[in-house]
């Protein structure tokens, strides 16, 4: 990012907005489990009312209170976003490198390539997303977060790779890239040094406003079951597990959905930052 460009980003208060809630997140991924009070799995009889069995309100020891299971909710809290955000970056990364690499391809290319690359996105873009996502993950039956992380990014990256194709077809025709044809440069050189360099931009912005939609995903196939296996925590299985106890103690509930939600309004008012940094004729 040029100082322009940086000048203009900090000028965008709804971009410096969530690039606060980004850092947010990320600090809470990175050091939020050495700052858990309590192990996340574990199962505390004090946890639990002896009378009700309803789990405990917050207090000296479970400071946001506990789970229907006696486990501590602050710690599942924090120890579950590390997991949604690992899922969520390397779902993005994967689909980032993946549509760079169609987009590059196709655009560059052209011909019999490119048909095939465009026809098969198509296809791909017709289907469901997360119906695609749920029937694949059950097919596998094995959702690890590698496992997660390929299923997600591998059904994320058409959009990236048709914006990619676009600007490939734009600059493979400017007079830089005819030059460095006529200096004799291979085509692998040229891509990755003349072309590569001036289509990345985009995928910068889409990337930022993927993690986001790849947050929802994991969250809404753990809400139903198909994310990482219990007991291990996410935000997802943690908002599936207090909608049991939405009458009871709607905190379980409120806690993990809110943790949710700031981080995809985070994501976006960044992507949108970015996007208007960088291109200000948007």
């Amino acid at each position: 990012m040029d100082l322009r460009a940086w000048r203009r980003f900090r000028k965008n208060k709804g971009a410096v907005a969530g690039a606060v809630l980004v850092g947010f997140v990320v600090l809470i991924a990175l050091f939020g489990p050495l700052l858990a009070p309590l192990p996340p799995n574990e199962q505390f009889a004090d946890a639990l009312d002896r009378v009700t069995g309803l789990p405990v309100g917050a207090g000296a020891k479970f400071l946001l209170g506990a789970d229907q299971l006696g486990r501590d909710e602050l710690s599942r809290i924090l120890h579950g976003g590390q997991t949604s955000l690992a899922v969520a970056l390397g779902a993005t990364a994967l689909a980032i490198c993946t549509g760079l690499l169609v987009g590059l391809l196709a655009g560059y290319l052209g011909g019999p390539a490119d048909t095939l690359s465009m026809r098969s996105i198509d296809i791909l873009l017709s289907l469901p997303f997360l119906l695609v996502a749920i029937v694949v993950n059950r097919v596998i039956d094995s959702p690890s977060l590698f496992v997660l992380c390929g299923l997600l990014g591998g059904l994320s990256w058409m959009t990236l790779a048709r914006i990619t194709r676009a600007k490939t077809m734009q600059v493979r025709e400017l007079e830089f890239v005819q030059a460095a044809r006529a200096m004799g440069m291979s085509q692998t050189r040229i891509v990755l040094r003349h072309v590569l360099p001036n289509v990345v931009q985009p995928a910068i912005i889409i990337g930022t406003t993927l993690v986001a939609q790849m947050i929802v995903a994991e969250s809404a196939m753990s809400f139903l079951g198909l994310g990482v296996r219990p007991p291990a925590a996410t935000w997802g299985t943690m908002l599936s597990d207090g909608v049991t106890m939405l009458s009871y103690k709607p905190m379980l509930m409120y806690l993990p959905s809110t943790m949710i939600a700031l981080t995809v309004f985070g994501f976006n008012l960044l992507g949108e930052g970015l996007r208007d940094a960088l291109d200000p004729k948007v």
